[in-house]
């Protein structure tokens, strides 16, 4: 019986075959948690004595709140490196930078593997072709002590996205735009399967993009097949040995959808939700206070160069905070070697640690009341970036760029030559 990708993956690990809603019981390649989530889970691998059999397939990673903010947060990050020390696992450190680049960036993650990780956005990882959940930190946990965790298999989504990519369109806007028509519960519990024409031609960074927001249209993971883009992609991040997976033809999708954004705009998501969306014209002359560059969705190079383009020679607002993130200290590296970083500093902006930074609210970029933000980041919740009284735009860093350079929220087309 055919199969579709993420049967395909769970099948492997499970050495049986599995279909959509089965169960079964699967081997994980890897997991990892970050400073978030992982005092959540040494404290259930206490309850287990510390049996932990994965060791060395599991990554704690210090972003959220990198460098510490409060002496709690420095109790957190004390634990973590005294855990990685004592069990020989692996810790990515203050400035190394966001889990889901990491993940990608390093050789974690790679064609057919099977990946866990304590925190919403593992996703992120499925544009190379693996499956990538998010799980609690109990859950977590339980994989350590036996290398293996229980799984339902989702149901698959195929969504198709078809057309030519406007001007001034990015896959920031695209993904933001689906999301608006799914809705935040549209494939809850759902693999989704990516393809089509605009995901053939998407760089790999822009395919991250859209597996990382599949959490917030309810999916369980996003993936993408791998293609020659991927080959490229794991030949520079050293990873030589993989199994590219592809769904059967004939495969059973509970729901083909197809997206034609030829005629899209540049798409915002307007407070407090990600599928309250609409083109940026609709905004116009909306003030903003604050702009953030950065996040597991929009914090690589190929971000930041799209927003340097428009802020080249320009100074930003005199009444506007850009705040600019890299997602790791590789992009970082390569930002300052381009002279990405030296366009951004001279517009204004202000250069924050690789990492989260504003993202998650709990230290840098905090708003205050009333204050508008718009963002490159998923989530724009009531009290997301630290304060429920603040309200969070969310655009594609061209969009974010445009509007720090003119105080409301602008449609970049007039700074991006055709």
């Amino acid at each position: 019986m055919a199969k579709t990708i993420v049967e395909k993956i769970l099948s492997s690990h499970a050495g049986k075959p599995l279909y959509a809603g089965d169960v079964g019981i699967c081997r994980v390649d890897s997991c990892f948690s970050q400073d978030g989530t992982s005092s959540l889970v040494l404290d259930a691998l206490a309850k287990f004595k510390n049996n932990i059999v994965i060791s060395k397939r599991y990554a704690m990673f210090i972003d959220h709140s990198s460098p510490s903010p409060n002496l709690g947060v420095s109790k957190v990050h004390s634990r973590m490196r005294d855990f990685s020390r004592d069990n020989r696992s692996i810790l990515y450190d203050i400035g190394c930078g966001i889990s889901h680049q990491l993940v990608v960036e390093e050789g974690i993650a790679y064609p057919g593997r099977l990946i866990l990780g304590a925190d919403s956005h593992t996703s992120t990882a499925g544009a190379l072709g693996c499956a990538a959940f998010g799980v609690g930190s109990t859950d977590l946990a339980v994989t350590l002590v036996t290398g293996k965790n229980w799984f339902k298999v989702p149901g698959t989504y195929k969504i198709i996205i078809k057309g030519k990519i406007p001007h001034g369109v990015f896959s920031k806007d695209i993904i933001l735009y689906i999301i608006d028509k799914l809705g935040s519960n549209g494939a809850t519990y759902k693999a989704v399967e990516f393809e089509g024409e605009v995901v053939r031609a998407l760089s790999m960074e822009a395919r991250f993009t859209i597996t990382n927001m599949t959490i917030e249209f309810g999916a369980k993971c996003g993936i993408i097949a791998p293609d020659s883009k991927v080959v490229r992609f794991l030949k520079g991040s050293g990873v030589k040995k993989y199994n590219s997976v592809y769904p059967d033809k004939g495969a059973e999708y509970e729901k083909v959808l197809e997206f034609d954004i030829s005629r899209i705009s540049p798409y915002v998501a307007k407070p407090h939700t990600v599928d309250n969306g609409v083109p940026v014209e609709e905004l116009a002359d909306t003030v903003i206070n604050q702009a953030y560059l950065g996040t597991c969705t929009n914090g690589r190079i190929e971000d930041l160069e799209i927003a340097a383009a428009v802020l080249k020679g320009k100074k930003v607002n005199r009444n506007v905070r850009l705040l600019v993130a890299p997602a790791s200290r590789k992009i970082y590296n390569t930002a300052l070697k381009r002279g990405i970083i030296s366009v951004l500093v001279d517009s204004g902006a202000i250069i924050l640690p690789p990492g989260c930074g504003p993202c998650v609210g709990t230290h840098q970029g905090v708003p205050a009341d009333g204050e508008v933000v718009i963002s490159t980041a998923n989530r724009n919740f009531k009290g997301r970036m630290g304060n429920p009284k603040a309200f969070i735009y969310l655009a594609s860093p061209a969009t974010v760029a445009a509007s720090a350079l003119t105080g409301k929220i602008t449609d970049p087309r007039r700074y991006i030559p055709r």
